[in-house]
């Protein structure tokens, strides 16, 4: 789950980046710019990434307690400015880099608490 959205998205934004600029300007030129998207393996491989990402995110929220889950999930906006720096050749700031150390260390604080505080299946 902590790879699959990161690399997903990651891979979306190759696709993206290959399109180009997408032109909104006319119904044909939307239809066009959907058939360049729908058309790009990069977009699909992206998408299906992000398709586990939310199947495991499923599975994960019925193991543990959201208020554990989604926090815990921050992670992944730490390893997303790695992949912006490795495969998309971005400049990553100190400031942002500050960011994530805060991050990290806020989901390291996270997981020295119990992952789930209910019972299964209960509901308020």
């Amino acid at each position: 789950m902590l790879t699959l959205g990161p690399i997903g998205n990651t891979v979306l934004a190759i696709g993206m980046n290959k399109i180009g600029s997408l032109d909104l300007s006319s119904p044909a030129a939307i239809c066009a710019s959907f058939r360049h998207v729908v058309g790009s393996p990069m977009i699909w491989l992206g998408s299906a990434h992000l398709a586990g990402y939310l199947i495991c995110y499923m599975l994960v929220l019925s193991l543990a307690d959201y208020s554990f889950v989604l926090p815990f999930s921050g992670i992944t906006y730490a390893i997303v400015p790695f992949l912006g720096y490795l495969f998309l050749h971005e400049n990553v700031s100190a400031a942002r880099w500050t960011g994530i150390v805060l991050i990290f260390l806020g989901v390291l604080l996270i997981n020295g608490t119990p992952s789930r505080t209910t019972e299964p299946g209960a509901t308020h």
